[in-house]
């Protein structure tokens, strides 16, 4: 039996309501439901960028210890920060915010860090993926066009790279595309395989 046919053995359970992760799971055809609970999202703040993700993914499995309880349930947690200068950019609180994020990230190259945890009982993967994404720099009316049409309140670094703005500033990436989106969706699909499949 081919392993993604195994996967439909299981109750795979996204637990995040991103549309972005939503998308990205089912185009690597894997077979899942949505279930998410509020976190604090809080952390350390010793933590490294790959220490933080890790902690906060870890922090979200842990609302589902009923779930994984169960026989053929799997759980899968994710967290994207960016990073600038060493500096984590979280979500903006508004469109002031946002324009400020942006307009840090304008001309420059920044840091994007996800990490996910992934759980089948007591069996536990959790890694983390890094890439590199360079804006041009953007004018002041690019960067508020794209706020007043897309409001990018709910993404880290105040921006989509799927949305407008990264077609038409972003220059470069090092490192997943997907990663950038949300999710490293080929190591959670490795991840799986290893997991439920082996």
């Amino acid at each position: 039996m081919y392993c993604l046919e195994r996967f439909t053995q299981y109750d795979i359970i996204l637990a995040s309501q991103s549309p972005r992760r939503k998308a990205l799971l089912e185009g690597a055809g894997i077979p899942f439901r949505i279930m998410a609970r509020p976190t604090a999202e809080l952390y350390p703040e010793h933590l490294p960028p790959a220490g933080v993700v890790a902690h906060l993914c870890r922090q979200k499995i842990s609302c589902f210890g009923d779930e994984l309880k169960r026989p053929g349930v799997v759980v899968i947690t994710a967290d994207t920060i960016v990073v600038q200068h060493g500096k984590i950019i979280n979500k903006p609180a508004g469109a002031e915010q946002a324009f400020n994020m942006l307009s840090e990230l304008s001309g420059s190259t920044h840091e994007v860090y996800t990490g996910v945890c992934i759980r089948h009982g007591d069996d536990e993967r959790l890694f983390c993926d890094h890439s590199l994404v360079t804006f041009r720099k953007l004018a002041a009316e690019e960067i508020s066009y794209y706020i007043e049409h897309f409001a990018p309140y709910d993404k880290a670094g105040a921006y989509g790279i799927q949305e407008w703005i990264g077609y038409i500033g972003i220059t470069g990436i090092q490192g997943s595309y997907h990663n950038v989106m949300g999710l490293p969706v080929h190591k959670v699909y490795e991840a799986l395989k290893e997991m439920l499949c082996s």
